[in-house]
């Protein structure tokens, strides 16, 4: 096994410990599909009854039928675990039991739906989270997803199918996953189930072809979770080629590598490697070797090459700039770790006489026979041969610039010469010749190719004066002279090409090094990090060190607005606002080395978090092509992106400190109300009975004290009511009030809450208006009635005598609409969402009686029933406030309907 082929240690040694981390976790098995329908969970559910079949203790956490029977015969005989029962919206949902299941722990467990949200109050915000704690807990999980909720095609599927997922699983969930098994079905025999009743019930399943499921959308759905499911196959295929070592490349599919060089034909190779990937549709990459020889090119060369790696980049390639000794042995290992099967090179111009070295494409044709080489024409020959003979005389430095590292290398064998003829007669020709050759590596060291060449003559000529020949005549006797000479000679050189070798690969690893060491350090300070204002600083003095550029951070705030930069140590660059907003909005950079607006003198980057962008990053660069250089705009894109990931972790720290801090506060005033209520309720009962007492006590009051007893009446009884609303305010958001849903007319609970508020209504025109055709609703009587009248409250309370108080209901698609309108003042602008928290009122300094909660306790009920509360104001002026409750299907409606007032009118 040759140094090469031999493994790296701390390869085996990460290998090792990430086996050792894959053994303790459970292992990951998604059921992968198109869409729904195609028979995910019956195939989830048939392993999972193999499984069983053998011994393995299965159990069913989740598992979703949605009404198909043959699903549900799938299920039975599975043992199931309890789900838990948590309170949302004041509804009882039942979700997955994860302590159960940890509890349980059984060898292996089935999660439907991978991208399914957990309600409010779980442990976890997502299911995939809850398979992640179970998997770290050593349990086998099976589960299932569709192609629409990964994240990276969210967007990609919206666009095709029109419709929002939004609902999704991380994608490095899915690539992390031990095992992805395809659920395949062609569009039109999943058609034929939905018009069957086996995917949807056929209400449902007509509307759902009239939308999702076209065709056409379906087509495009199956194509991209074959395509998905064939990169993750690919990943793998990688993955074990690496930790195998396999060399040769395996042309499982069609992917290409283009060489770019100083060549002429440079821009016609990457142009052609495009159209060639594109009538594929394969991956394709682009490289450039920097050899030692190349390491001094001119500016204008180096700058030719960063643009053809830019234009690669550009047409949809991957590039990178590769360090190595040879060309021809960078490429292969390069194709071989990334298993490229086609190397694209340019041809090699024809010459009248066979020059003593082989061209690339032959070099790379021996290292690699597995690999096919595409030759790729320039121009003309008389052109190319021009072009190289201006490259060599750009390639070639100058004596200009040469001389002082020739100089140094003549000084260095000087003095190794003047060592070496002292050293002469203690130690010999040996002796001396050692210190000849220690010259040649130190200058090798030191100062490269060119002056260890030289340095290396001139030790073989010392040599030859030590032993009193200059120069060595190859006579007879002079023999072994002349072998001393040649040997020195070719020592010399091979010393000197191999140290000046290891300095350049030691340059190439101490720039590698001080990436990776400047990541390190910038992730660990924004770790730390507990400010926006400490990240920009932190970032701000990274990006200052590696790219030598002013930086500025244009933060957003909660309406995602960019706000002004903040001053910095380096000074602030001339912003252009209009740029960085439309960096913000397309969420790509603008500016040099970008697509867009490359004349801008700074550049722009988004901060791209997960879950939205966080700001812009304006860098003023000094050199725009060092960004050309593909490992430095990655470097910079992962500051980015740290920087991104780090505001978000700030922001979402602060949401949740000020969650926790509003949920206490919510629970001790929610306690406070409470206690106070029901040690009020009881002294006002009394005040109530000693005002009746008063008013019907013998012989009759004057009128003067009836006035006064029915004023203390009325007036205990308002502060009852708004007792009564605290206290039921507290009993809503404690989730202590259980709905008794019946099914019974909407006019009647509209009569009930008219009825009681008859003497209040007696100043006010008020009409009732429904549809004829109003169905049942499932609803708590008690508790709707309480809506309405709160409603009919608040407008009697804000509105004139004489106003006009509409009551009405509509019949929508899903739900049935209900609104209670005036003619009065109407709402203050901006304040119809505010006026439904607690202690909100419409008109802050009001003088009307109440404490603001009506309105809050109105959307509390209508929030348990699943609908919906709003306020607007109407156009001829007045309020209207409206809310909505879904539509039922009651089965066996026993409730008989009441004359309805259709058209009513009173006042």
């Amino acid at each position: 096994m040759t140094a090469d082929q031999r493994p790296d240690p701390d390869r085996l040694l990460d290998r090792v410990h990430a086996e050792e981390a894959r053994a303790r976790r459970g292992k990951l098995k998604i059921f992968f599909g198109a869409s729904a329908g195609v028979g995910k969970t019956c195939a989830m559910l048939g392993e999972a009854r193999q499984q069983a079949a053998k011994g393995v203790d299965v159990v069913i956490g989740s598992v979703e039928t949605h009404g198909r029977a043959e699903t549900q015969r799938m299920a039975d005989g599975l043992p199931a675990l309890p789900a838990r029962e948590l309170v949302h919206r004041h509804r009882v949902l039942r979700e997955f039991d994860l302590d159960g299941a940890l509890k349980r722990r059984p060898e292996l467990i089935l999660m439907d739906e991978l991208a399914h949200s957990n309600v409010a109050g779980s442990r976890h915000a997502k299911r995939w989270q809850d398979i992640d704690e179970l998997l770290a807990a050593g349990i086998d999980v099976y589960s299932t997803v569709n192609v629409q909720h990964l994240e990276s095609l969210n967007d990609v599927i919206s666009g095709i199918t029109g419709i929002r997922v939004w609902e999704t699983v991380p994608d490095k969930v899915f690539d992390s996953a031990d095992e992805v098994v395809l659920v395949d079905l062609p569009p039109d025999e999943l058609l034929q189930r939905l018009q069957a009743g086996k995917v949807y019930l056929p209400h449902q399943a007509e509307r759902a072809i009239r939308n999702f499921f076209r065709k056409g959308n379906l087509i495009a759905l199956r194509e991209l979770a074959l395509r998905r499911t064939a990169d993750r196959v690919d990943d793998e295929m990688l993955q074990y080629r690496r930790e195998q070592a396999v060399a040769p490349v395996w042309q499982t599919r069609d992917s290409l590598l283009a060489c770019v060089g100083t060549g002429g034909a440079g821009e016609r190779i990457v142009r052609t490697t495009a159209r060639i990937a594109s009538r594929l549709e394969a991956p394709w990459h682009a490289v450039y070797v920097e050899t030692p020889a190349l390491q001094r090119l001119s500016d204008s060369e180096r700058h030719r090459v960063l643009r053809l790696l830019k234009l690669a980049e550009e047409l949809g390639a991957s590039t990178a700039v590769l360090a190595g000794s040879e060309a021809a042995a960078a490429v292969v290992d390069y194709a071989r770790t990334h298993n490229l099967a086609k190397i694209v090179v340019g041809r090699a111009p024809a010459r009248r006489w066979r020059p003593p070295y082989r061209s690339l494409a032959e070099r790379l044709g021996q290292a690699a026979p597995e690999v096919d080489i595409i030759q790729v024409a320039g121009s003309t020959a008389e052109n190319a041969r021009r072009r190289a003979a201006t490259e060599d005389r750009q390639r070639r430095p100058s004596a200009r610039d040469e001389w002082p590292s020739y100089a140094q290398a003549a000084a260095i064998c000087a003095l190794s010469g003047v060592a070496g003829a002292l050293l002469l007669p203690l130690a010999g020709l040996p002796g001396s010749g050692l210190v000849l050759l220690l010259g040649v590596v130190l200058v090798g060291t030191r100062e490269g190719h060119g002056p260890a060449l030289l340095a290396a003559l001139l030790a073989a000529a010392l040599l030859a004066l030590f032993v009193g020949r200059a120069p060595p005549v190859l006579a007879s006797g002079d023999l072994p002279y002349a072998v001393s000479f040649a040997v020195m000679l070719v020592v010399g050189l091979i010393a000197g090409q191999f140290t000046a070798n290891s300095r350049y690969q030691a340059k190439v690893a101490t720039r590698r090094e001080r990436r990776i060491r400047a990541l390190y350090q910038m992730s660990r300070d924004l770790s730390a990090a507990l400010l926006p204002e400490d990240i920009a600083s932190i970032g701000e003095r990274f990006i200052v060190a590696e790219f030598g550029a002013r930086a500025a951070f244009l933060l957003t705030d909660d309406k995602d607005r960019l706000q002004a930069a903040r001053p910095t140590a380096e000074g602030l660059p001339a912003l252009d606002m209009g740029i960085a907003q439309w960096a913000l909005e397309h969420q790509e950079a603008a500016g040099p080395g970008s697509h867009t607006l490359v004349g801008s003198p700074l550049l722009y980057l988004p901060l791209k978090a997960p879950m939205r962008v966080r700001g812009v990053l304006a860098l003023e660069v000094t050199d725009a092509d060092r960004l050309l250089i593909p490992e430095q705009r990655r470097l910079l894109d992962t500051f980015a992106s740290l920087i991104a990931i780090a505001l978000e972790r700030v922001h979402y720290v602060a949401i949740a400190q000020a969650t926790t801090v509003q949920v206490e506060s919510e629970r001790l005033r929610n306690s406070l109300l409470a206690a106070i209520s029901n040690d009020l309720r009881t002294p006002l009962g009394v005040l109530v009975d000693l005002a009746e007492a008063i008013a019907r006590s013998p012989p009759p009051p004057a009128d003067e004290q009836a006035r006064i007893a029915r004023a203390l009446q009325e007036e205990v009884l308002r502060i009852s009511r708004q007792v009564n609303n605290l206290l039921e305010m507290s009993r809503l958001q404690s989730g202590a009030v259980q709905l008794n849903r019946q099914w019974l007319p909407l006019d009647k609970v509209v009569n009930g809450a008219l009825h009681t508020l008859q003497r209040a209504l007696a100043e006010h025109r008020t009409k009732v208006v429904l549809d004829d055709h109003l169905p049942l609703v499932d609803v708590d009587p008690v508790l709707l009635e309480r809506v309405v009248y709160n409603l009919l409250e608040n407008t009697v309370k804000f509105t004139p005598a004489g106003s006009s108080v509409e009551v009405g209901a509509q019949v929508g698609e899903a739900s049935i609409a209900v609104w209670v309108a005036d003619n009065g003042p109407g709402l203050p602008q901006g304040r119809e969402e505010i006026i439904f928290k607690k202690f909100e009122r419409g008109r802050p300094a009001d003088a009307s009686p109440g404490v603001g909660l009506g309105l809050a306790i109105c959307r509390a009920i209508v929030d348990a029933h699943g609908g919906e509360i709003r306020a607007e104001n109407r156009p001829n002026g007045g309020a209207r406030f409206i809310f909505t409750l879904p539509r039922g299907n009651p089965s066996a409606p026993t409730a008989t309907t009441s004359e309805r007032p259709r058209q009513t009118s009173s006042g």
